[in-house]
């Protein structure tokens, strides 16, 4: 009944849309995406058919955006949704945007430091494209502009979380319980009200030879931490049960990015420091399986174009402050990517490389991948995603190396 209505909705929208107001701009795509297991038996990681529409229109002092998409699957299960629904309102120094929208900070590729703003659609990890990535969130944002300089407000009214693969798919994390928790999801939900909302602020310079932005905020943590309760036996002191109890927390976020042209090079960096997150903890004086800890984030990066080839390096360090021994974190973890691409053929074909290195665990997520403009409009995409080692974040989805193809019709 919901496909039914989204799509008789989307119709009657596109239709008087066409038939009323020609200055409307009509875009969107259509593709398929197939991706298939290289270990034995092969079987389907993802068979997925898309459609991607994108209504926009703007005059001198208005504009609105609604992006709706729908996805089907080869269970013929069929899943829509509304990326961004938004209106825009221009003043003379300053405008305002009203609805479902994503927004993006910070200079990081592939890693989200201080982009805190819109969470994460996880349920595929990191594969998919990070405008799919990321989820549009209802919110009232404020840009006001002095020549080069923005200053930028966002008030979310809503909590969204983070979203998660379901228990049963292949790329639930892997979950280290001495035995399967009853789940008490108690406080998993944040009750929408005015309490409960959340602020982001945003100063940003775009100066000739660099630039640089510093940005706030006090919000929920994304993902929630998780509030374990042991029953033990008395008698051999042996863990009987457990309850897991997720809880969402708020933390408080100071950070800031910059981009630095120095000749053929591009030097980035970008850091976040957070107070008020939770980690998990094996530390048994701990009851409840938590402890809160601030912690810093941040990221240095080169870019540089060698023959032709776009070169882009990144080093990652989440460092965890007044650590103590237990916490199911190390103190500092480390990870690099590495990007490299070249067109050929007047950027008819791309060819590409990145990579996710983790240097604690030795483990690695190498994404090679060749991109052909078939026509006009019609793209097809082959590429691998394959994973290394036995442990860490990536290297916990070694059986789930693969291979896939997308092809792409954008109008």
């Amino acid at each position: 009944m919901k496909i039914k209505i989204f799509a008789g909705l989307l119709l009657l929208f596109a239709t008087g849309l066409v038939y009323t107001q020609e200055s409307i701009s009509i875009n969107g795509y259509v593709r398929n995406y197939t991706g298939v297991l290289i270990e034995e038996p092969n079987n389907f990681s993802i068979i997925q058919n898309t459609l991607d529409l994108n209504f926009e229109k703007r005059s001198a002092k208005t504009a609105f955006k609604v992006n709706p998409y729908l996805y089907h699957y080869t269970d013929n299960k069929l899943e829509p949704g509304l990326r961004e629904a938004y209106m825009d309102m221009y003043f003379k120094n300053f405008d305002i945007r009203v609805g479902k929208q994503q927004i993006i900070w910070g200079k990081a590729e592939g890693v989200f430091i201080t982009d805190i703003v819109s969470p994460k659609d996880l349920r595929e990890f990191l594969l998919p494209d990070f405008d799919e990535i990321r989820i549009g969130i209802t919110s009232f944002k404020l840009n006001y502009y002095k020549g080069s300089h923005t200053f930028e407000a966002v008030w979310a009214p809503v909590f969204t979380p983070t979203q998660v693969p379901e228990s049963s798919s292949i790329w639930s994390p892997k979950m280290d319980f001495p035995v399967i928790p009853e789940w008490d999801n108690s406080t998993s939900e944040i009750k929408p009200g005015l309490e409960n909302s959340e602020i982001f602020v945003r100063y940003s310079l775009m100066a000739s030879a660099f630039d640089f932005e510093l940005v706030g905020g006090y919000f929920y943590y994304d993902d929630p931490a998780l509030h374990l309760t042991k029953q033990i036996d008395p008698a051999d002191m042996q863990i009987t049960g457990l309850t897991a109890r997720p809880e969402y927390h708020r933390v408080t976020m100071g950070g800031g990015s910059f981009s630095l042209p120095l000749g053929d090079f591009v030097l980035r960096g970008e850091g976040a420091y957070y107070t008020g997150r939770h980690f998990q903890t094996a530390n048994p004086a701990i009851p409840d399986a938590t402890t809160e800890k601030n912690n810093l984030h941040y990221m240095a990066g080169l870019d540089y174009t060698l023959g032709g080839v776009k070169l882009s390096a990144q080093f990652i360090q989440e460092y965890i402050l007044d650590y103590e021994e237990g916490i199911n974190y190390d103190e500092m973890e480390n990870t690099m990517t590495i990007l490299a691409k070249k067109d050929f053929f007047r950027e008819k074909l791309w060819i590409e490389l990145f990579s996710y290195i983790g240097l604690n665990n030795e483990d690695a997520l190498v994404r090679p991948g060749i991109i052909y403009d078939f026509a006009d409009g019609f793209e097809i995409k082959g590429g691998a995603n394959i994973f290394v080692g036995e442990s860490g974040r990536f290297g916990q989805y070694d059986a789930n190396d693969m291979v896939y193809m997308k092809i792409k019709y954008s109008f």
